[in-house]
């Protein structure tokens, strides 16, 4: 991404691994497998990339040898995903990983020659109109199925259900489409942009929900997630600092006695040439 980004730490991405595996959508990995040719070994570009876990739950669902060429600003979470390459394809056929440090909205078009799939998780809704476009127009461009998992979508269900919960809720959706540095962030509009510019470059776009589903076995993901969430919501809305303190201990409590539960909204989409 761009130098004005906040970076991810992969302590951060690492945490939320497991939860990311779950929830992205298993019938659009039947659609791009319906896509791939078995001859030969089968290119796969993955765009901001980070620590590499979109590659270790991929790899796995695909058959044959398999390239990945992972695209990350940040050298060490590209460091981190090339010594974690995923194991072995469906079929047990190796799976080697290159890492290139590159802002992805800025790619050549022969970045992405030769690509027999792009992929991208959690990245959408932290990318402006301008951005986002650019980015499509490059995925587009390679002429091949394009899936990208985990975009926000604004909406988040906690049970149980606490007053402040909605208010909360819209003062993070007012940050996620904050301008910041001089750029204005999609946020959860970054879904509905996606698939109209794909559309309009004449792909076939398929979107499915991948929601988290975070319980009393996510407990320190939830924590983690939900203190994010309430922070950037106080510096939306300073005023919220009023009620932060009281609403984060019921909540932290909750999730200590494994009461909280937590769904976190997303949608994956499967854009393909027709």
């Amino acid at each position: 991404m761009t130098t004005e980004q906040v970076r991810v730490s992969p302590e951060w991405l690492t945490l939320r691994e497991p939860a990311d595996a779950a929830a992205r959508a298993p019938e659009l990995v039947s659609e791009v497998r319906s896509h791939l040719s078995t001859d030969g070994r089968v290119a796969v570009h993955d765009l901001g990339s980070g620590t590499g876990s979109m590659a270790r739950w991929l790899a796995a669902q695909l058959p044959g040898p398999q390239h990945w060429v992972m695209y990350d600003r940040d050298e060490e979470l590209l460091a981190h995903a090339a010594a974690h390459p995923p194991p072995a394809a469906a079929d047990g056929a190796p799976v080697t990983v290159g890492v290139r440090r590159r802002d992805i909205t800025r790619l050549a078009p022969e970045e992405t020659a030769g690509a027999h799939l792009v992929t991208a998780s959690a990245l959408l809704d932290m990318m402006t109109a301008e951005e986002l476009d650019r980015l499509i127009a490059t995925c587009a461009g390679a002429g091949c199925p394009v899936l990208i998992a985990l975009t926000v979508t604004g909406d988040v269900d906690l049970t149980p259900v606490d007053p402040s919960d909605q208010t909360i809720a819209d003062a993070f959706n007012a940050h996620q489409r904050r301008a910041t540095g001089g750029r204005r962030l999609l946020g959860p509009d970054a879904i509905d942009a996606a698939v109209d510019g794909f559309t309009r470059l004449g792909l076939e776009v398929l979107c499915r929900p991948s929601p988290w589903q975070l319980g009393p076995e996510e407990a320190a993901l939830t924590s983690e997630w939900l203190m994010g969430w309430l922070a950037a919501a106080c510096e939306q809305h300073p005023e919220l600092g009023a009620v932060a303190p009281s609403y984060a201990r019921r909540r932290m409590a909750e999730a200590a006695e494994g009461r909280l539960s937590v769904t976190v909204h997303h949608q994956d989409l499967l854009a393909r040439p027709i």
